[in-house]
């Protein structure tokens, strides 16, 4: 382990190498980085890339990288999302006849809407602040992700959110979740935005939706193992004693106190266990190092004739340009139109299921097929648009599968006396929602050049897009139960909107790189495309 972290720290200029690509002519020259991520000068000798072997580095970054990332992830959304598993009441030991479990259930073990005293639109609204806090404070963390190191910065904030999510545990009323789950939105803000930007420091743009997926799949694993940890708490029996009961406290809290305790553990880890940036990973040889740095600064222009490098230095003009970029807000509308149907899934799934007659053990259980199910598409699909170097045709049609999804939960609904039929809706809809939001992700990092515009850009399409799962926290009112027609007919609406917003960035962007092809090459030196980043004239978005 000190080997490891010695490794991944040193920032010596042994590590610090500049490559050249073979296909490039002559030895390009990388930029070193000290310890805080930053740009230093130094005279860089040129590595011999000949012999790197792409699938074998691309294997090792993976095998090193994503599984921890995974982890995080699932363990973000887990606690994110493990209030609506705490929400169910558990009743007569009927459930346990359901999957043949013998042990005595007692009757009425209490849900946290109960024992907190909580009404319909309180429990909603212990929902919809996460959100506020959750993205307000994504732009600084990615910000602060590469000036303080990914080692350090991302540990540190799961520590942060898993105290948070162990106190929870032992909140008295509906003013003390309330405050929890805000302080719960600061500490998570920084994870996924982190993450995905962490993803493209180290793989390239026809790399980087197949390993978005990878570790976004977490979120689908989550959903699974969630209800299968309140099912686990509420229903098994533990040495002949229920977990509800144990210390005093109701069966809801040890999900919160657990899963918050298992996070803490799990960021320690972690402190040990991420890297840094390609340029310092011990892991790499130094001509490997070389080729991860070359490809990652090159991929913006290398379709256009003239190879331009990115940007890696810090300015905040860069931030500036992020919030005027035309396609952050355009994407946003494709965002919401995957994340509304995303957040309203994972946090009313299991009250869905319970309500069309389904005990609340069998509604938690029934979620764990449509989860993994949806984690498996989700790989498949960004391996198929990785290797067509395509993403909105991927994002289109998954959002298509969304909408019929969606269409047969109102026309089941409405029809009533069919829960099955339900049901499948919703396993089709999931099952859309998952493979679109990486390439959605994906898309949007995809087109935005120079490192530090990258990072903002991505926070603010992460963050703001995340205002819908505020939205979608209300679009199921106990009012509507058990049909829920107004709850899936929102998520329709804003799917319809977010189509629209596909069609218009593809068009938009194969405007601008046919325009963009009868450019002059030369037309501006290095430096100024550089700074210019994706709005230079040898830059091209990926379609």
């Amino acid at each position: 382990m000190p080997n490891l972290l010695r490794g991944r720290r040193d920032m010596s200029s042994e590590k610090s190498s500049t490559s050249h690509h073979d296909d490039l002519p002559g030895a390009v020259r990388l930029p070193a980085t000290d310890e805080k991520g930053e740009v230093i000068d130094a005279e860089l000798a040129g590595a011999d890339t000949s012999g790197v072997d792409p699938k074998k580095v691309l294997l090792k970054m993976d095998l090193r990288l994503i599984p921890m990332l995974a982890l995080l992830y699932l363990l973000s959304f887990l606690d994110r999302g493990n209030i609506g598993n705490a929400r169910e009441r558990y009743s007569e030991s009927s459930s346990c006849a359901t999957v043949k479990l013998t042990a005595d259930i007692p009757a009425g073990i209490e849900g946290l809407t109960e024992t907190l005293n909580m009404t319909g639109p309180q429990y909603n609204w212990t929902l919809t602040v996460f959100f506020f806090t959750y993205c307000a404070f994504e732009v600084p963390s990615n910000l602060l992700l590469k000036r303080l190191r990914p080692s350090i910065w991302l540990p540190s904030i799961m520590v942060a959110w898993g105290t948070v999510m162990t106190l929870m545990g032992i909140v008295q009323d509906f003013k003390g979740l309330l405050i929890a789950r805000l302080f719960l939105g600061v500490t998570e803000a920084g994870l996924y935005p982190g993450v995905a930007y962490y993803i493209t420091m180290w793989y390239c743009r026809t790399e980087a939706q197949f390993r978005q997926a990878m570790f976004f799949s977490a979120a689908s694993v989550a959903g699974a193992f969630s209800g299968l940890l309140a099912y686990a708490i509420a229903v098994s029996s533990i040495l002949q004693q229920k977990m509800d009961g144990v210390g005093g406290y109701e069966g809801w809290r040890w999900i919160f106190i657990l899963e918050g305790i298992l996070t803490v553990v799990v960021a320690i880890i972690a402190y040990f266990t991420i890297y840094d940036f390609p340029e310092t990973a011990e892991f790499l040889t130094e001509p490997e190092r070389a080729w991860v740095v070359h490809r990652l600064r090159y991929q913006g222009s290398k379709d256009s004739g003239q190879m331009v490098a990115e940007s890696e230095h810090f300015k905040w003009k860069y931030v500036r340009e992020a919030f005027t970029d035309w396609q952050i807000y355009l994407g946003l509308w494709m965002y919401w139109g995957i994340v509304c149907p995303l957040y309203g899934t994972s946090l009313f799934l299991p009250s869905i299921i319970r309500e069309l007659g389904y005990t609340s053990s069998t509604a938690q259980l029934l979620t764990v097929p449509i989860y993994i199910t949806a984690a498996i598409l989700a790989v498949a699909v960004a391996w198929f648009s990785d290797r067509s170097g395509q993403r909105s045709p991927y994002i289109f049609a998954c959002m298509c599968v969304i909408g019929v999804g969606f269409i047969i939960c109102i026309s089941a609904s409405a029809h009533g006396g069919v829960p099955g039929v339900v049901y499948a809706g919703i396993f089709i809809a999931v099952c859309g929602i998952y493979p679109a939001f990486p390439g959605n992700v994906t898309w949007i990092s995809n087109n935005l050049a120079g490192s530090y515009k990258r990072s903002a850009g991505m926070a603010i399409h992460i963050g703001v897009g995340n205002l819908a799962g505020a939205m979608a926290s209300n679009f199921y009112r106990e009012a509507d139960s058990p049909q829920y027609i107004l709850g899936h007919s929102l998520e329709l609406g804003f799917l319809a909107v977010g189509l629209c917003a596909v069609v218009g960035l593809r068009w938009n962007y194969q405007r601008i790189n046919r325009k963009r092809d009868q450019m002059p090459l030369g037309e501006f030196s290095d430096t100024e495309n550089s700074e210019k980043g994706d709005r230079a004239p040898t830059y091209r978005y990926v379609l």
